[in-house]
């Protein structure tokens, strides 16, 4: 591997693979701008930043499989720069947002900012048959929709407080990219919650935010049955 296939690849095949590398990495700007946008207090601008940092997300690993970015560039470590922009977008990001925008005390962030990092850290975070092992990480979306919903303080504290303890309970979660079952079906379901979300994030009307934040609510709801349905608990093997 590596040399051999290098050696046998196009100068265009590099640079795509190149391009896949730079895309995934954009994330991190995207996560920069949205703390940025936190910061001043735009959270809706910070809700579209996370959003747009996660549609990189949902495609760049299929890219990166397409063009062989580990054979074509076999100096750059594509899972470590994943985890890397992971880390910022998903647990940084919405942890300052959480704190920033008054939903809990800041105190309260330090509970997914530190299991995320456990899990981060676990050789079995992702599973042989493609499945993530424990809560993975969504706290995104646990932000977005605390903003959208206004959840009290107490809400999203046990939010934080429960999700946070599943990071250790060892459910299967669906990979939705890396499903054999239901795929299609799981993707279109994605692609419909994000343009939901956007929606939501993006409009002035009240009503019609409230309405796609609860409709959106579907998607997550789907993929938490069908994960313990085709994932459940992680069963130890044995020896």
């Amino acid at each position: 591997m590596g040399t051999a296939d290098l050696a046998h690849s196009t100068p265009a095949q590099r640079l795509l693979a190149w391009c896949v590398h730079a895309l995934t990495a954009s994330g991190a700007a995207m996560g920069l701008f949205a703390l940025l946008e936190a910061a001043r207090g735009d959270l809706r601008a910070s809700a579209l930043w996370m959003l747009a940092a996660f549609a990189v997300d949902s495609v760049d690993g299929t890219l990166a499989r397409a063009a062989h970015v580990h054979e074509r560039t076999p100096g750059i470590d594509g899972r470590r720069l994943d985890d890397v922009v992971d880390y910022l977008n998903y647990v940084i990001v919405p942890c300052f947002f959480l704190a920033q925008g008054g939903f809990v005390a800041w105190g309260w962030t330090a509970l997914p900012a530190l299991a995320s990092a456990y899990q981060f850290a676990q050789a079995d975070a992702k599973t042989d048959d493609h499945f993530f092992l424990g809560f993975p990480s969504y706290w995104n979306f646990v932000a977005i929709y605390a903003w959208l919903l206004e959840a009290s303080s107490f809400t999203t504290a046990a939010w934080l407080l429960g999700l946070s303890a599943l990071v250790f309970v060892p459910i299967k979660y669906l990979y939705p990219t890396r499903m054999t079952r239901f795929a299609r079906a799981m993707i279109f379901g994605a692609a419909a919650f994000t343009a939901l979300l956007t929606l939501a994030c993006a409009t002035g009307d009240a009503a019609l935010r409230t309405s796609a934040a609860w409709i959106s609510l579907l998607y997550p709801a789907a993929y938490g049955a069908l994960s313990l349905w085709l994932g459940g608990l992680q069963r130890a093997s044995r020896a």
